[in-house]
């Protein structure tokens, strides 16, 4: 038998790396090219190559075609990749990306069936990528029910046309997620529809970034989108106002209190009163450990969300609402903005706002810094005053300014 080779990683702290764990991948994956009559993807040999001269881990596995190639070589295909997976029983994958594969139903169907930890091995894939895919409506909804009951925290479906209807099927799918996180659907051409369903995710599931740049929700889809995670962030500032207030009435009656014990000199015995020292450090250690706690906070699933992307999706006053529509879309946003602990990043580039939304958000973004709520990255197109958008780069954390012409959405 031979004798396996082994290498020390660089970055893996002196962990040993066994190459030919790696070195039977290539080969098998190549056999299995050889068999399905697909070409190899470059991508996977020459990184596989790299790993095994550098002693490192294979952790990101990427398909995708050659940059040049003939009417007669054939396709790359996904069928090998699953295969050597499965044969090899691959398990140090964290990212699964496939870019500009075709993928038909029956391609789906195994993906979906490697992704499910209901199968005897359970592939610890934490991040998929299907971009430019060709993902119909039957494959989208099939692909949500695998990333509902995979490890996936992260997928990424840009560029693949599912319209409203594979949408539908998709977040169908996804109701009742605790581990999806983060959700990318970028130029997949979805319009006004898809707000409420999305919007219905944000409030319901683990979902809290979402990237929804090129598409064509709208007015009437964006405000379907953020009215229940803008409405929950504004109900939970006014609970923290109103434990604030009670907070502050309490510190002043414990103030009188002690003014009052201080001057008759009795020992206070009833409930409320002055606290013996060990109590009162008993109390400071209780309130430290707090802090310690609030630092970090667990993120439960929504309503709300982290991180925002809404540019390019015609958020004018063009639409059937005109005006009315981009106003109740700002007064929402800047509501988000307002109370939002959570929201750290927002870009709405490349949507006419117009001068009285962009105000809104300045008077938001100023409302926030007086909150003292953690800062906001936002990205806006100058399509407003100089003296507006002066205001709204000072109050934000992080603010890029569009000033291209705006993109051409690929269909």
């Amino acid at each position: 038998m031979p004798q396996k080779s082994k290498i020390k990683g660089k970055g893996a702290g002196g962990k040993v790396i066994d190459t030919a764990v790696l070195k039977k991948f290539l080969k098998t994956y190549e056999n299995h090219c050889a068999q399905c009559q697909s070409s190899a993807s470059p991508t996977i040999t020459c990184a596989l190559k790299k790993c095994i001269q550098n002693g490192s881990n294979y952790l990101k596995i990427i398909l995708s075609c050659p940059e040049s190639s003939s009417d007669s070589s054939a396709p790359v295909l996904l069928r090998p990749l699953l295969l050597t997976i499965r044969d090899e029983r691959y398990m140090l994958g964290t990212d699964l990306c496939i870019w500009g594969i075709p993928l038909s139903n029956q391609d789906v169907a195994s993906l979906a069936i490697l992704l499910e930890l209901s199968g005897r091995t359970s592939y610890p894939f934490m991040r998929l990528e299907a971009l430019d895919c060709g993902i119909d409506v039957w494959s989208a909804e099939r692909l949500g029910k695998a990333i509902r009951y995979s490890q996936l925290t992260s997928v990424l479906l840009d560029y693949n046309e599912f319209r409203d209807e594979g949408i539908q099927g998709l977040v169908h799918a996804l109701e009742g997620n605790t581990k999806l996180a983060s959700l990318s659907l970028c130029y997949c051409n979805l319009g006004p529809p898809t707000g409420a369903l999305l919007g219905k995710l944000l409030a319901e599931s683990a979902v809290s970034e979402l990237y929804l740049t090129g598409n064509y929700l709208q007015c009437s889809g964006s405000v379907d989108l953020i009215a229940a995670i803008a409405e929950h962030a504004k109900g939970l500032a006014t609970e923290r106002s109103a434990e604030e207030a009670t907070s502050l009435a309490h510190q002043i009656l414990e103030a009188q209190v002690g003014v009052h014990t201080a001057v008759s000199g009795q020992p206070e015995t009833m409930e409320g009163s002055a606290i013996s020292p060990v109590k009162s450090a008993e109390k400071r250690s209780s309130k430290k450990k707090g802090r310690k706690k609030k630092n970090k906070p667990a993120l439960l699933p929504g309503p709300w969300v982290r991180k925002l992307y809404l540019a390019d999706n015609g958020i004018d006053a063009r639409g059937k609402e005109r005006e009315i529509g981009v106003l109740e879309f700002s007064q929402l946003l800047s509501s988000l903005i307002r109370y939002s602990e959570q929201l750290s990043e927002l870009d709405i580039d490349d949507n006419c706002l117009g001068e009285l939304p962009a105000t809104d958000i300045l008077e938001a973004l100023t409302d926030r810094n007086q909150g003292k709520l953690p800062r906001l990255k936002v990205k806006i197109t100058a399509q407003i005053s100089p003296v507006t958008f002066k205001a709204i780069l000072k109050q934000s954390g992080k603010l890029k300014v569009s000033k291209k012409k705006r993109k051409k959405k690929k269909h």
